[in-house]
């Protein structure tokens, strides 16, 4: 296994870098249209709620290797519309369709978990800025959006270590993340460690990812936690 990771082990690390691009690029831009979809996802007029609802349903309720499909092939079926757009140099990339498909995936994924920690804020506080004469704009700045972040944190976290995970899908497609990197070293060496090598090297970005989220979380919640600190520290001299 050292000699196949002597020689592949460059391959595999630049295919490393390319998932984790790609992880990162979509799940940001996810997170970027989960907020003002899960918005309208609570409204309570039905012609907004709708078209999020749709949206949400289609991309959780399909494999993303068939939502990967119908983007990248599906648009070479519209290959003479697309270039009078002057769309087609985007959608011939395989790394561009890629990349689109994850971030509408996470999105709606994203956009749920969003709309779970908005209506679980507790209306008291909602009801506390709304007597000091905050504004929505204020209101959703100040207090509302940030109980509902915290409290979504968790779930976010584990969305893009399954995004991390699901996105090796791309390989299929020809686009060189970590995946099709291994893929590329088989064609080339048929050792099948290489896919044990790929599997370690995904267990411990996953890892890592986890530490750092957990540490982000504990920052997040530091008043909460120093709270809960106090408490157990009174009872205790109490008792």
């Amino acid at each position: 296994m050292l000699a196949i990771i002597e020689r592949f082990g460059p391959m595999l690390i630049d295919g490393a870098l390319i998932t984790l691009k790609i992880t990162a690029i979509s799940v940001t831009l996810a997170a970027m249209l989960a907020l003002p979809l899960s918005l309208l996802r609570i409204q309570a007029s039905k012609k907004l709620r709708w078209p999020v609802q749709m949206f949400i349903s289609f991309f959780r309720g399909t494999p993303l290797i068939a939502q990967l499909f119908l983007l990248y092939y599906g648009t070479g079926q519209f290959r003479p519309v697309l270039m009078e757009l002057g769309l087609w140099g985007f959608f011939r990339d395989p790394l561009n369709c890629a990349l689109l498909t994850f971030t509408l995936n996470s999105a709606a994924y994203q956009t749920e978990i969003l709309r779970g920690a908005l209506q679980s804020v507790d209306r008291r506080s909602i009801e506390a800025g709304r007597a000091m004469g905050m504004p929505n704009l204020l209101l959703y700045r100040h207090i509302v959006l940030p109980l509902a972040y915290r409290t979504a944190f968790p779930a976010l976290g584990n969305e893009a270590i399954l995004m991390l995970k699901g996105g090796a899908v791309a390989s299929v497609i020809t686009v060189m993340d970590l995946m099709g990197q291994t893929r590329r070293a088989f064609s080339q060496s048929f050792d099948i460690s290489l896919y044990l090598v790929a599997a370690l090297m995904y267990l411990t970005i996953s890892i890592v990812f986890v530490v750092l989220w957990r540490y982000a979380e504990r920052y997040l919640n530091r008043h909460r936690i120093l709270q809960q600190r106090r408490r157990s520290s009174r009872s205790t001299i109490l008792n």
